[in-house]
């Protein structure tokens, strides 16, 4: 192993993170690679992104969100929604329409267009997820599930 990566010394005055054993930063890591193993299969074949395509998988379970209730339900950043709605929105894929109550307010769902690409890519990603989990025995993936929706807010 070269110096310059070899882990930094711990001292009196820095005690770095031990990041291969600090939860949330394992926790991003196996997400960041499960979710580029995904996008493979669909960043070029359909120039989507992995913020569009989670934009798209959210519309299609939830129709009639606002721009706000996307960023809340993905927990992604509002600024990051907003220019993967307005590129789908250009793209064809989500309808903008206002709100019958609030002129204010954006309603949001897929098109034709989108329906049809998320149609194609939902079963791609539940291939991805089914080999992540193929890892698993039975009861690891229940203890998996259990444990998620325990420590998920």
């Amino acid at each position: 192993m070269s110096a310059k990566h070899k882990p930094a010394p711990a001292t009196a005055e820095h005690a770095p993170l031990q990041l291969e054993h600090f939860l949330p930063y394992r926790l991003s890591i196996l997400s960041n690679t499960i979710s580029q193993a995904i996008a493979d299969d669909y960043q070029s074949r359909f120039d989507l992104s992995v913020t569009e395509w989670r934009v798209m998988a959210v519309l299609g379970r939830y129709a009639g969100l606002s721009a706000r209730e996307v960023a809340e339900r993905t927990a992604m950043d509002k600024v990051a929604v907003s220019r993967a709605l307005a590129r789908l929105v250009e793209a064809g894929r989500v309808d903008r329409a206002t709100h019958d109550n609030d002129k204010r307010r954006s309603v949001l769902s897929l098109t034709e267009a989108g329906w049809a690409m998320h149609d194609e890519v939902a079963p791609m990603a539940r291939v991805r997820e089914r080999e992540v989990l193929a890892r698993l025995d039975a009861e690891e993936r229940a203890w998996l599930m259990r444990i998620l929706d325990k420590l998920q807010p």
